[in-house]
């Protein structure tokens, strides 16, 4: 059974930076406190917690004197004000990728243009995008573009981690209905790459494993770009949700793993893949 691991799966620049800060941090001061989770894995957290990298709500929950760590998703201003007045000590582990859609989308602003985010309602990114600026529109879907106010000029941004496709198909709707467009494309190229590679590795394989938390926006975005070319595509938080039936008449197995995804779960699903395929020799 022949086993092909895309390029560039697994972590990206940007969450393996903060994850190291993490670590760093709490090595330096005992213990460091993230609002939420530092990124959309359970594994990680799991990881860091037991390094001294705590998990709280709020900054109250934090105890005085200790660090704060802010997420690679990006923070609200709200907050990064509350740790500047209380003079606590921040670890700013944003991607630098995400600082930058926040200077584009208040750059479209002092434009006079409304801002609409491509992006999912809720995740933390895209909350963090908004509220760089007054009123922002998100959007999620082509039909949700059909039913955007018309507005004669808008800018346009996209959370980092959207497929192109999606991008693609709103950007058209919203062409119909606004006359003064400004689109800058902000998924990552990270994204991209591993975008690419998923079209490509699915349609060459008899079968798709894609490792990735089901919390991860990015992860289970990886697996429909898989699925729309290879029925037999599973996502896997880890090597313990493989299932031996999967590999029935198997060949060619292509794995990815979404940008929150460290190297050891990559490396163990490799090694529970190549042990079912050693048991099927025998």
């Amino acid at each position: 059974m022949k086993i092909t691991i895309a390029k560039d799966a697994g972590y990206c620049f940007g969450v393996r930076d903060a994850v190291n800060m993490a670590y760093d941090a709490s090595e330096k001061h005992g213990e460091v406190f993230m609002l939420g989770d530092i990124v959309h894995n359970e594994n990680v957290v799991q990881d860091l917690e037991k390094s001294g990298a705590r998990v709280v709500d709020n900054l109250s929950d934090i105890p005085k004197g200790k660090p704060v760590l802010l997420r690679a998703h990006g923070t609200v201003n709200s907050t990064w004000d509350e740790a500047k007045n209380k003079k606590m000590t921040v670890i700013d582990a944003t991607c630098p990728l995400v600082h930058e859609i926040h200077r584009e989308v208040r750059m479209l602003e002092e434009e006079g243009r409304k801002i609409v985010i491509i992006g999912d309602h809720g995740h933390d990114e895209v909350t963090a995008i908004a509220d760089q600026v007054k009123d922002a529109v998100i959007i999620s879907t082509k039909e949700e573009a059909t039913k955007i106010k018309r507005t004669r000029k808008i800018g346009v941004v996209s959370q980092s981690t959207q497929m192109i496709e999606n991008v693609q198909g709103i950007i058209n709707v919203l062409m119909t209905r606004i006359v003064d467009i400004r689109f800058i494309n902000t998924i990552c190229y990270p994204t991209k790459r591993n975008h690419q590679q998923i079209k490509e590795l699915s349609k060459i394989s008899d079968l798709m494993i894609i490792i990735g938390s089901f919390t991860s926006a990015n992860s289970k975005r990886l697996t429909e770009l898989s699925k729309q070319r290879n029925k037999k595509t599973y996502q896997v938080t880890c090597a313990d949700d493989i299932k031996d039936s999967w590999f029935e008449n198997v060949e060619k197995v292509g794995v990815s793993a979404g940008a929150s995804t460290p190297d050891y779960l990559i490396e163990g699903v490799e090694s529970k893949i190549k042990k079912i395929a050693k048991e099927r020799r025998k």
